[in-house]
């Protein structure tokens, strides 16, 4: 913080996306996008904000540590500015009296935010060297447009003169991972870019934006091929191998891979069950589980694996099944996400070596803060698209069991 107030950095998430369904929960190197990048700006501002209309992003945002501001419908739409949602988080905090002197536009859709790059575009603008930075890479590519005829020109070279490499002036490719300005110059002029705007320069892998699945895919590899997933700070799994995937799909003849995570979390119905209930006629529930998943269970026990059921139904069969399982149970909760991070904090356990096994979207919450969110086989779409791991197997049918036997592979 200078004299004049806050630095903070806003993070625009809207929960709608067409290229990319949930795209600002999707993962890379293990990790939610927004979550990515919430971590990659704490380091440099006062404060993070997350803008969203969507309640699994805030979960997910509140759990990496930023503060969540509900972004209005009217400025959610497809046609909404990220400027506009800018604007409303600086009126939102300066009604509850908190003054922004620098503002750190940071887009989610880049999972490789430099740390560096946004501190570097902090000192620059408090500095007063610059009223707007944005990040860029350096490009010495011949860049050609068509013209009205179809015909190739040249833009930024001459066509009949090809200077080599070091003999080229580069031009900076704008990465979109974050700008930064003065808030009170972006207030005037309502736009990222205004009075004498200057570029921070950063390393071309931060250039992936994550538009559609072949860029997530893409990100994803060079995450685990290059370590890229150390950005964050200590986030690689105890015992992971990042050059190895961990999501088998349904039906694989290849074995299942391990899940080496430290502690289990798993909702109920659908995981225990298979989310169906049988009702008398004095309103009783019973539902049918499988004696595998208990074998499972006790076998983490024995193995000393923290574990804990968690539900959002206020079941009297939730509490017995967790008493025959002899696992601690919290049921009855409408915020999983924070439930299970107060959890993980009473144990002193991190979040990112929980495994959380889900089926359905009360789920997205718990799944998204945790390192290996995994997904019974016959899991609702949005689960599977979160999900780190694919179970082969359904709920009621052996999925706790399946995992037990991953995790307890990672051990040996």
């Amino acid at each position: 913080m200078n004299d004049n107030g806050l630095t903070v950095a806003i993070i625009p998430a809207r929960g709608g996306s067409k290229g990319v369904p949930g795209k600002n929960l999707r993962r890379v190197g293990g990790v939610p996008l927004v979550a990515r990048a919430v971590r990659a700006a704490a380091s440099a501002v006062d404060l993070v904000v997350v803008s969203t209309d969507d309640a699994e992003i805030a979960d997910v945002s509140r759990a990496a540590g930023a503060r969540v501001i509900d972004r209005p419908a009217e400025l959610a739409g497809d046609d909404a500015s990220s400027e506009s949602a800018l604007l409303h988080v600086l009126d939102v905090l300066e009604a509850d009296g908190l003054q922004a002197s620098t503002v750190v536009f940071v887009q989610a859709t880049s999972p490789f935010i430099p740390a560096d790059g946004i501190t570097e575009a902090v000192a620059l603008i408090e500095g007063g060297t610059y009223d707007s930075v944005f990040s860029a890479c350096e490009t010495y590519g011949f860049l050609w447009r068509r013209d009205a005829g179809g015909a190739a020109v040249a833009i930024n070279h001459d066509a009949a003169h090809r200077p080599r490499r070091q003999d080229r002036e580069p031009h900076y490719l704008e990465t979109g991972a974050f700008y930064a300005f003065d808030a009170v110059g972006f207030r005037r002029f309502r736009h990222r870019f205004f009075g004498l705007v200057g570029i921070v320069t950063v390393p071309e892998h931060t250039a992936i934006e994550i538009d559609d699945e072949h860029h997530l895919a893409l990100a994803e590899a060079l995450a685990a091929a290059s370590g890229l997933r150390q950005d964050l700070g200590d986030l690689p799994r105890s015992g992971a191998d990042p050059a190895k995937s961990s999501e088998i799909p349904p039906n694989s003849e290849e074995p299942a891979a391990a899940i080496p995570a430290l502690a289990l979390v798993t909702d109920f119905d659908g995981v225990h069950t298979d989310d169906t209930a049988n009702v008398d006629e004095h309103g009783n529930e019973s539902v049918r589980v499988s004696r595998e998943d208990g074998m499972g269970v006790a076998r983490l026990r024995r193995a000393g694996v923290p574990m804990l059921l968690l539900s959002t139904e206020q079941n009297p069969v939730v509490a017995r099944r967790a008493e025959k399982l002899q696992v601690p149970v919290l049921h009855g909760v409408d915020d999983k996400a924070s439930a299970l991070a107060a959890w993980a904090a009473e144990c002193g356990i991190r979040l990112e070596d929980i495994a959380y096994v889900g089926n359905d979207v009360n789920d997205l919450g718990p799944l998204g803060i945790v390192g290996w969110p995994v997904a019974v086989a016959n899991a609702h779409p949005q689960v599977k698209a979160v999900a780190r791991v694919i179970l082969t197997r359904r709920g009621g049918e052996g999925a706790v069991r399946e995992v037990a036997e991953r995790m307890l592979a990672a051990r040996v």
